[in-house]
């Protein structure tokens, strides 16, 4: 039984894959001092980067969680997610609000088949 690791770094891999799903770990944005819609942009380009690099992409997504800083912008993130979505291929999503780090506003991870 194999596992791969994705980018492992310090603490964590950026995915492990293991018996035919991608496993990816929460991705943030880089740009802090992006609106919500944009760091939600550039964390949907970082996940579909990692989608790649694990042999799969977002067509092929089981579940997503979507952590938020601020429910209240809830819609701003949704607007970029419609817009990134395979609408054909939805996966099983969750939408929470949390505490993140400062000036993070949005956190996703994401399961995919491989």
């Amino acid at each position: 039984m194999s596992i791969d690791r994705i980018q492992p770094a310090e603490w964590n891999a950026r995915a492990v894959v293991h018996n035919g799903t991608a496993y990816l770990s929460g991705i943030v944005a880089d740009d802090k001092t992006q609106p919500m819609k944009g760091q939600t942009e550039q964390v949907l380009a970082k996940i579909d980067a990692a989608l790649a690099a694990a042999g799969t992409d977002k067509s092929k997504l089981l579940s997503s969680v979507v952590y938020l800083a601020d429910m209240d912008k809830k819609d701003d993130m949704n607007e970029a997610w419609m817009a990134w979505i395979d609408r054909n291929n939805l996966p099983a999503r969750a939408a929470v609000g949390v505490t993140l780090t400062p000036g993070t506003l949005v956190e996703i991870m994401v399961c995919a088949a491989v």
